[in-house]
């Protein structure tokens, strides 16, 4: 089949459909207020990322006049108008809603932004009293002089610029930033009775700005933030040192060059154009906003208590009815294979894994990845506890998370200074894979036990992101995950893997392979389905193997969250193949591939999305999921996700989404909500089906 530029949807103009759903969430007024409220803080830090590494990227290579045209026929120079225009309507669209209607209905719930003129007297000398005694004393103005080196200007943070006149040179002005960077917080709370009043803290600066200058004419403030370019690459072929190298990418990224400034609405020209040539940034990537600066910072204000009925029910995560709480993991594991979904089933399984792998005398060693964790890890703290008693631990923890570098390096660290054995990924590679391996001494010998999770070793992220764990034992999986830890520990040929895939190595090989025997399946007038689950779909390779497919009569039924760069249902190349979406309060990270195989289903996870940097340049894993009850679970929650008719939506040929329609008012298919009944009935069943047993109390003996 020859592919041509019209059978690829542009990676940029689809990553931001995508936002455009998350946008929809927060306009659709079914959802609770304050849940609003947080999808308009992800779909603004989004964007914000969205510039940071894709957009920064495009700006550079049109700098350096590349013509040359993506998978769909767009240059950057192109890609980077039609960026313009939709990120324009976007936000337009994001501040429309958020101040014609999220505002006033806060106000009217009792949640009230105060503008500085609708501050009565007693409120003023309340915020004039803080900002003498609190703010004053933490905030530094940095005054910008041409003559010198000028200060860092900090990515993403919230900053007021001060146009001053210049005393010592008459009809002359002076510049002024002052950041409102942490400790100050975003939203002042002002002294209420029956509300929860606030005032943004760029107001407060604002309304006091004198007291920093005085006996100086202040001419003009404003309000304004900068982006910078994040699409920093790192040379590993010249380090001698990556940890090192990856600190002074971190310190390169800290002065690289502004992709766009924000700047109120109400801003002062002359001081608009003195922030546009000292960033050096051009007219396109300067935005006026009509509204308070940075509402990613929202999301904060999304969790306020006290308004649980604006917010969405509570969904704590249930225990897995397969896992008793009173064995030990390694008798449960022992015993079955277990999957768990996230976050409708609790992460503590995995944690409590490592805390028992820590304290078990059987344990011998523990070999771990890590790409991404959080700033508390309890997982990381085993992990130090189990070298510290004389356990075998090694980490591949890898430094090039994008956004994750510091974090990464303390931790990195901190592990080796507690002896654990720590490995800074592979050249020219990312680990992204998540995977685990326990290796335990049990009367019958060695038995390695096995965590492959979609998801981050992260307890905080796996709350709200949805995810797979698997836990086994498997000898032969054992084996395979410890020919992959032994290769890149030590910089070996992979041995040959007879269950798991890796990339670079086999995993693009095992998908193809899969979906061209699906193809030939069909080909030969049987039965063919390709279903799978993932955040993106990009890779040419993987398009044109699904559109022969599709030309060939399999089905082929996809959940991508997020960039699909194929064209469904287009007449002649893809009309037997569906692509949905779901947006919900979980955000849809989990890897799920299924193929029929004439009646013998196989299904897999994986760390991996269909993606060129997935497949090609990331040591990922796929695991096939063996156990008959995992299969199940799986293959029905696959099922669930393709059946949703609330949360999703459906891609057209064209690129665009339309929001599936229920058919069934009164059997609605929220595939999240489902997930997490489910997850309750399960553990009210397995509470039911226990046998109850009496017992008796008996006499004590000091009695």
């Amino acid at each position: 089949m020859k592919m041509n530029s019209q059978q690829f949807i542009n990676r940029e103009l689809s990553w931001l459909e995508f936002n455009q759903r998350v946008l929809g969430e927060m306009v659709d007024e079914s959802l609770p207020l304050l849940e609003r409220v947080k999808f308009a803080a992800i779909t603004a830090a989004n964007l914000d990322e969205f510039f940071m590494v894709r957009v920064g990227g495009l700006q550079i290579l049109n700098q350096q006049r590349v013509t040359t045209a993506d998978a769909a026929g767009m240059t950057p120079s192109q890609q980077l108008d039609a960026i313009g225009q939709r990120t324009g309507l976007m936000l337009d669209r994001l501040y429309t809603c958020f101040l014609e209607q999220i505002e006033p209905a806060l106000g009217a719930s009792g949640i009230q932004r105060m503008p500085p003129g609708q501050l009565s007297e007693i409120e003023q000398l309340y915020l004039r009293n803080l900002f003498l005694d609190e703010l004053s004393a933490v905030i530094s103005p940095l005054a910008i002089d041409p003559s010198i080196e000028p200060p860092v200007t900090s990515n993403k943070t919230l900053q007021v610029a001060v146009l001053l006149a210049d005393k010592t040179n008459p009809g002359g002005t002076r510049l002024v930033f002052i950041p409102l960077a942490k400790p100050v917080s975003r939203f002042i709370a002002i002294p209420s009775t029956d509300q929860h009043c606030f005032i943004l803290a760029e107001d407060v600066v604002e309304m006091f700005i004198e007291h920093f200058f005085p006996g100086e004419e202040v001419i003009h403030c404003t309000p304004f933030r900068i982006l910078r370019n994040a699409d920093i690459a790192i040379r590993e072929d010249l380090a001698q040192d990556l940890l090192v190298q990856v600190e002074d990418m971190v310190d390169v990224r800290k002065n690289a060059a502004c992709v766009r400034l924000e700047v109120a609405a109400t801003a002062d020209n002359m001081l608009v154009e003195l922030l546009q040539k000292f960033f050096h940034v051009d007219q396109e990537n300067i935005y006026r906003s009509p509204g308070p600066l940075d509402l990613s910072a929202w999301f904060s204000l999304g969790g306020l208590g006290g308004y649980e009925d604006l917010q969405y029910p509570s969904w704590p995560p249930q225990s897995s009815p397969d896992i008793d709480p009173g064995s030990s993991l390694f008798d449960v594991i022992a015993q079955r294979d277990i999957l768990l979904h996230h976050p409708f089933e609790s992460f503590d399984p995995v944690v409590r894994l490592l805390e028992e792998a820590a304290e078990d005398p059987g344990v011998l060693a523990i070999k771990q990845s890590l790409y991404r964790t959080s700033d508390e890890s309890p997982i990381v703290r085993s992990l130090i506890k189990a070298a510290g008693r004389g356990k075998y631990v090694t980490v591949i923890v890898e430094l090039k998370a994008r956004f994750d570098e510091v974090r990464n390096i303390e931790w990195a660290r901190d592990m080796e200074r507690a002896g654990i054995q720590v490995i800074y990924g592979v050249k020219g590679l990312k680990t992204h894979a998540k995977v685990c391996m326990i290796v335990r001494r049990e009367a019958q010998g060695i038995r390695r036990y096995l965590h492959f999770g979609t998801g981050n070793y992260n307890e905080q992220t796996a709350r709200f992101y949805s995810d797979f764990s698997y836990l086994t034992c498997n000898e032969q999986m054992g084996a395979d995950t410890a020919g992959v830890f032994n290769a890149i520990t030590g910089y070996t040929e992979p041995p040959r893997l007879q269950l798991l895939s890796m990339s670079p190595l086999t995993l693009r090989d095992r998908m193809m392979e899969e979906i061209e025997r699906e193809t030939t399946f069909a080909s030969q007038g049987g039965e063919a389905i390709i279903r799978a689950k993932m955040n993106s779909l990009v890779d040419p390779k993987i398009i044109k193997a699904l559109y022969q497919a599709s030309a060939a009569g399999v089905k082929v039924e996809l959940n991508v969250r997020g960039i699909c760069c194929l064209r469904p249902g287009v007449e002649g190349l893809s009309e037997n193949i569906r692509v949905v979406s779901i947006i919900d309060r979980y955000l849809e990270h989990g890897r799920i591939y299924s193929f029929h195989g004439g009646g013998e289903p196989r299904l897999y996870l994986s760390s991996a999305d269909w993606m060129p940097r997935n497949l090609n340049r990331r040591i990922e894993i796929m695991v096939p999921v063996v156990d008959a009850a995992c299969k199940e679970k799986l293959s029905r929650a696959l099922d669930t996700c393709l059946a949703d008719d609330v949360k999703a939506h459906e891609l057209m040929p064209d690129g665009s989404y339309q929001r599936i329609s229920c058919l069934d008012p009164d059997n609605p298919c929220r595939s999240q909500q489902l997930f997490y009944e489910r997850a309750v009935g399960e553990v009210i069943d397995a509470s039911q089906s226990k046998p109850t047993r009496f017992e008796p109390h008996r006499r004590s003996d000091h009695s």
